[in-house]
């Protein structure tokens, strides 16, 4: 059985390895908001469980066993993620904090039962992929909005920011998953855009366009 703490810890590498083959340790501090010594205490630990490879300096990955508890993880999070906004109304921005709670039950039963309750979906309500109960999920390409050029279009899928203010801003500017986008134009000041979603045009910042993704 594995700590809470552990498994944050086996989240955060994923999530990092996601970017970087090795992940650091200060990047995992960061991640984690801890000190770097507390950082490497832990990996001392996860290492003796062999549930990552790790060499002081040379970076940190996940082993085959520490990937499938950090999916198993993941996969909790995002379901209960997906119930809240589905089936108890919560909105998109409210559901982090509790998700990231109720990611550490432990009953396997439970999780199968609440992804048949609930139709296997496939993403949650942020458009991340849910993994199934092997830790298989299904990727899919998206690209930020801020890649696009005048008058080339796609469809809302995900979010790199995951915090509640930047959502409640997409979600006032109803730049929500499922919506179209066309851009229309790009202000050369400062590259922010002028988008058309279905009916409306907006006006958003560079650093919006970079966290908002989509599908072409």
């Amino acid at each position: 059985m594995n700590t809470l703490a552990e498994e944050n810890y086996l989240k955060a590498i994923y999530h990092l390895s996601l970017n970087d083959v090795n992940v650091s340790t200060n990047q995992i501090a960061a991640a984690l908001n801890t000190k770097a010594a507390s950082v490497t205490d832990m990996l001392k630990k996860l290492a003796d469980k062999e549930l990552i490879n790790y060499e002081k300096y040379q970076g940190v990955t996940l082993t085959y066993t520490g990937e499938k508890i950090a999916l198993h993880i993941i996969r909790k999070h995002r379901l209960w993620e997906y119930f809240l906004v589905e089936k108890l109304h919560f909105k998109w921005d409210e559901v982090h904090e509790m998700a990231e709670e109720m990611e550490h039950i432990s009953s396997v039963e439970l999780i199968d039962r609440l992804d048949k309750f609930m139709d296997y979906p496939k993403h949650d309500p942020h458009g991340d992929p849910i993994p199934d109960r092997d830790g298989n999920f299904k990727k899919h390409e998206l690209t930020p909005i801020a890649s696009l050029n005048v008058n080339e279009s796609g469809v809302i899928s995900g979010v790199r920011d995951h915090s509640p203010t930047f959502l409640q801003y997409l979600e006032k500017q109803q730049l929500v998953i499922g919506k179209k986008i066309k851009v229309t134009d790009i202000i050369e000041y400062d590259n922010s855009m002028i988008l058309q979603v279905e009916n409306i045009t907006t006006h958003i910042s560079r650093e919006v366009a970079k966290n908002l993704l989509i599908a072409i």
